[in-house]
């Protein structure tokens, strides 16, 4: 009786055991699976981060590719470029997970969409710029043979010629300056002796121009001595964001004739060296000469 209940309970024990190993290799097996799945899912979240890095690469390239052929749609382009660099950016430092990376696919595509629509635009400016540059070669083609033409011609065609080339901007010419000494009788002596010297003459010609806008000029006119001094009222006058310091200004009333001008400089003390005189109109020098004292 007693080996009885000694074998039922070994049995009892045995089978524990079993249920107990059984259970434990199952949970083994578990833990085994679940790791292999998240390795599995770690590798691929990583080649998936990476396709997109690349992808989003090639759309970065595409834009630089654009923004270097200097079309008006640049500024465009640049920003979209700005929102690939940014999300780079933003996938670079993120850990890495699926939902994320769904998130980031899905900001990919949209970039990539609106990247395509503008590759077309950029190609439809590209073909219209291409025909217009094509049309301007034949227009200039056009044009030479029409001025071989107009070459041969006399009178009127030779006159229509030169009004063809003559643009509404207004020439100064014949820019002379010339330095004198005044005597007591009010003769006026020229000298290129910088102590005997009491005034500098300055004259230019404003050149004839038909299709010029007629009107009141100013000129301004701006003598240097040798020591970079400006001559004269040494006022200073400002358009826009740039300014000038002139010696004198003359006032044209110019109605497209050719108008000459002239006016004197006097002055105390010249002193020996070279001088630079130089015509402004506003900013811009239309014409300089320059002269030396002894």
């Amino acid at each position: 009786m007693e080996n009885q209940k000694s074998n039922t309970s070994l049995k009892a024990i045995i089978i524990a055991l079993v249920l107990l190993l059984l259970g434990s290799l199952g949970y083994i097996f578990k833990l085994t699976t679940d790791t292999k799945t998240l390795e599995t899912n770690i590798t691929t979240v990583k080649s998936e981060k990476e396709d997109i890095m690349k992808k989003l690469g090639e759309l970065k390239a595409t834009y630089d590719t654009a923004i270097a052929e200097n079309n008006s749609m640049s500024d465009e382009l640049i920003a979209e470029r700005e929102k690939v660099v940014g999300l780079m950016a933003q996938l670079e430092k993120s850990k890495g997970n699926v939902a994320a990376l769904a998130k980031y696919k899905q900001q990919y595509l949209a970039l990539d969409t609106k990247m395509k629509s503008l590759m077309q635009e950029v190609e439809v400016l590209t073909k219209k710029n291409q025909v217009l540059t094509t049309n301007l070669d034949s227009t200039t083609v056009v044009l030479k043979e029409a001025k071989t033409y107009n070459q041969t011609l006399v009178g009127q065609n030779e006159e229509l010629a030169k009004t063809v080339e003559k643009g509404s901007k207004l020439s100064v010419l014949n820019l002379k300056t010339a330095t004198y000494k005044q005597r007591s009788s009010g003769k006026q002596i020229e000298t290129d002796k910088a102590k005997r010297v009491d005034f500098l003459r300055v004259s230019f010609t404003i050149a004839e121009n038909n299709i010029a806008k007629s009107g009141d000029k100013t000129y301004y006119v701006q003598v240097i001595d040798s020591k970079s001094n400006v001559l004269g009222d040494k006022s200073n006058v400002s358009f826009g964001d740039k300014s000038l310091t002139y010696s004198f200004t003359t006032n044209v009333k110019y109605d497209n004739k050719t108008v000459d001008v002239t006016k004197d400089l006097p002055g105390k003390e010249f002193a020996a060296g070279t001088y630079f005189v130089n015509v402004f109109d506003k900013t811009e020098i239309v014409s300089k000469t320059s002269f030396t004292l002894k």
